[in-house]
């Protein structure tokens, strides 16, 4: 038998939802079968799984001890973190992500994410050990491209997690982008507005101007102002409305200004020539603007973080 006590990480969840992550060996199927015959109790009396576990709370597991045999949880947090800071206090960190960087493993890349940074990061800071949590590790709250740089935020603990995800949901933040894009532009400010529909299979996204009577298109909403002109391109703060699937790239295209760089939405064959291997797109200023209680959050309220232009590759076209 093993014995959970459920920390403020880990309260607030179903028990389900809490036994998939600490549990992760242990088939759904099966664990909802054992929590209905009593082999998985809370507080030692018989539950249901949505139960909502509290902190002190005790889960009893008598299952096997194979379902509790995983690698060395510490393995991937030896590796010597690089990621560049921007912002950090006891419940979120905010760091500058670099073009050419994953946020989370995939079928390539399992240790060298962002994430995988920034749980090293704060293992050797002595700000997370495994071994002393059931279900949470450091999270993202948000997410950006591989071949786009910028803020990302950061998550210590579960209620963070919680109240950032929520804000973010209710667009309690103002994220900012600066872009690089070919031509010049005869509105040197302007809203654009269109419909997309994503392709799945070339994980490609496809712009109109009108409603298709696809279900699945999505009304999006681009915000744009011009910065600076030179030698043929346009430097834009982009004000990214609506957050759909390469939503700046493919807008910008549809207009007749894809990105400087961009392979999938423009053609960037004399891009490649002098260097420019992603598009030219940073996430660079993050505001938080609540609008709701934000509850241990409330400090942030008001806040505003940029990375300075100077740090950001493809803003040295401008100068």
């Amino acid at each position: 038998m093993r014995v959970l006590n459920i920390n403020s990480n880990d309260a607030g969840q179903r028990l389900d939802k809490f036994l998939s992550k600490a549990v992760p060996s242990l088939p759904s199927s099966l664990m909802y079968k054992l929590v209905r015959t009593k082999k998985i109790k809370v507080n030692r009396k018989r539950t249901e799984h949505m139960y909502v576990l509290n902190a002190g709370d005790t889960v009893e597991l008598f299952i096997k001890e194979e379902f509790f045999d995983s690698p060395d949880k510490r393995s991937a947090l030896r590796l010597t973190p690089h990621i560049d800071i921007i912002y950090e206090d006891d419940n979120i960190l905010l760091c500058d992500k670099r073009a050419g960087m994953i946020v989370h493993s995939d079928d390539k890349e399992d240790t060298n994410t962002l994430i995988s940074h920034i749980s090293a990061y704060l293992y050797q800071k002595g700000e997370y050990d495994p071994d002393k949590e059931n279900s949470f590790a450091p999270a993202l709250c948000n997410r950006i491209d591989r071949n786009t740089g910028g803020i990302v935020i950061a998550a210590k603990n579960a209620q963070t997690l919680r109240i950032m995800n929520e804000k973010i949901k209710n667009r309690e933040l103002t994220k900012k982008y600066l872009a690089a894009v070919h031509g010049i532009f005869e509105k040197k400010e302007d809203i654009l507005k269109g419909y997309l529909l994503k392709d799945g299979n070339t994980n490609t996204v496809t712009v109109f101007d009108k409603k298709p009577k696809d279900p699945d298109a999505k009304s999006i909403v681009t915000g744009y102002r011009v910065l600076c002109e030179k030698k043929g391109l346009s430097l834009l703060e982009v004000d990214l409305i609506t957050g759909r699937t390469h939503q700046i790239r493919a807008h910008m295209a549809s207009v007749g200004h894809p990105l400087l760089g961009d392979g999938k939405y423009g053609v960037n064959k004399d891009d490649k020539k002098i260097g420019y291997k992603f598009q030219a797109l940073y996430s660079y200023s993050l505001e938080f603007d609540f609008k709701t209680d934000s509850g241990v959050l409330e400090y942030l309220n008001g806040r505003k973080f940029e990375i300075d232009n100077d740090k950001i590759w493809f803003c040295r076209e401008f100068r």
